[in-house]
């Protein structure tokens, strides 16, 4: 069984000591009460007072241009599938054990013969670049250092094989168009880089409306105006780290992951045509993928359990129960309904979970709805922006954190032991 960590792999006293837990009296781990606040001394004096991931947005929003902090904290049309994301988890509550020894909390979790050290990983996010300067490679190492997965979006504007390098646990997030003659280079690609997970978006036929994002000056194409140039003149720190990072290192803030060579600029005024014919993409096109991908394939954004079941059939090895975070079709159900109703129908698929959570209590809730494992994005782009890695490795601590804290006022030590818990809907 295999084990990450930032070396690509991580063994228990790595994962103990991680989690705050060493060995006391009796065998039993010992209780780090000091933990959070020598943490705290270690923190950018911005991060002081930020106690959970919610709270990196107005640290992120006071460094970020208006127009790229309403395209990372927005959603489609009015936001209403991203509301919904939020109530699934706010209309479920446990029913806590007490008087459980549960001074032996393990957070470890294994997904595809692989063992993390937390049962949550980085969501794929596009553009990160311009919310903080390498980003994709800074969350990448972040991830791979704690243990986890992250997955590279093919939105992104880093190279894939810069980002791999960066952090060998990482996945890798396709945009597919639906012609065979893109799909199979852009498919050798992903694997002369390393890359033994590829995750397929499905849920993009069609790019969403982001009017909360456009109404600020950000449009995918970025078309630049007097409002743009405003913002960012009023965010000069942001204009170095970002833009003046993107010209030192000769790195162009182009979409270098949507084919098998490099995409045009975000700038670019044919962006939707150059990248377009996702419309296309089908169920022929993915069992292609399944005959010619040998690795692991993922499909990412499926929400019908008639979808799960046929993908299960066509083999595919997992599927990301996701509404795109509330950025896709506004009228969708929300992830953790879809996910309730998915985890009644697949037998061996493997479901995991995106969409919505901010707390280690969301992730134990996902994982009791029949979750494997769960991905999280925007919180941790905003702690990118906020503080570049000490910003995500002080948000992944802190979920990590949450998660074990809630397990042992739950009664419980394994994570799949919270498959026990009776779960409530208001």
């Amino acid at each position: 069984m295999d084990r990450w960590n930032s070396q690509g792999r991580v063994d228990q006293q790595d994962v103990l000591a991680a989690s705050g837990a060493g060995a006391g009296a009796g065998g039993r781990p010992a209780v780090a009460t000091h933990a959070r606040v020598a943490e705290a001394t270690k923190l950018p004096a911005r991060l002081r007072d930020v106690l959970c991931l919610n709270d990196f947005a107005s640290v992120a929003k006071r460094r970020l241009p208006a127009a790229m902090y309403a395209y990372v904290s927005g959603w489609s049309e009015d936001g209403a599938a991203h509301r919904r994301n939020l109530r699934g988890f706010e209309t479920r509550a446990f029913l806590p054990r007490v008087l459980v020894d549960i001074e032996r909390r393990d957070l470890r979790t294994t997904l595809f013969g692989v063992e993390y050290a937390s049962p949550f990983g980085i969501a794929p996010m596009g553009f990160s670049r311009m919310a903080a300067a390498h980003a994709d490679e800074v969350l990448a190492r972040a991830a791979a250092h704690a243990g986890v997965p992250f997955i590279l979006s093919g939105a992104s504007l880093t190279p894939l094989e810069v980002v791999r390098a960066a952090g060998p646990a990482s996945w890798f997030q396709a945009y597919l168009p639906g012609d065979q003659a893109r799909i199979d280079p852009m498919l050798d690609r992903v694997a002369k880089a390393g890359f033994d997970t590829l995750v397929i978006n499905v849920d993009t036929a069609v790019h969403g409306q982001h009017e909360h994002a456009e109404k600020q000056g950000f449009r995918s194409p970025v078309k630049p105006s007097a409002q743009l140039a405003w913002q960012a003149l009023s965010r000069p720190s942001w204009c170095w780290r970002v833009l003046g990072a993107s010209l030192l290192t000769n790195r162009p803030l182009r979409f270098e992951n949507m084919d098998a060579v490099a995409g045009p600029p975000v700038f670019s005024r044919t962006l939707v045509r150059d990248i377009g014919r996702r419309g296309a993409l089908s169920w022929a096109h993915i069992d292609h993928i399944r005959r010619r991908w040998a690795g692991r394939l993922v499909l990412k954004g499926v929400l019908s359990a008639e979808d799960a079941v046929v993908a299960e059939r066509a083999g595919v090895d997992g599927i990301i129960v996701s509404n795109h975070g509330g950025r896709q079709v506004d009228c969708a159900i929300g992830s953790l309904d879809a996910l309730d109703a998915i985890a009644a129908r697949v037998d061996t698929l493997v479901l995991m979970y995106d969409g919505g959570v901010r707390r280690g209590s969301d992730v134990l809730k996902a994982i009791r709805c029949g979750a494997r494992f769960v991905f999280v994005g925007r919180p941790f782009l905003m702690a990118c922006a906020a503080a570049d890695a000490a910003g995500v490795a002080h948000a992944l601590a802190m979920l990590k954190r949450e998660v074990s804290t809630n397990m042992g006022l739950l009664g419980i030590n394994r994570i799949d032991e919270v498959r026990n818990l009776e779960l409530l809907r208001d």
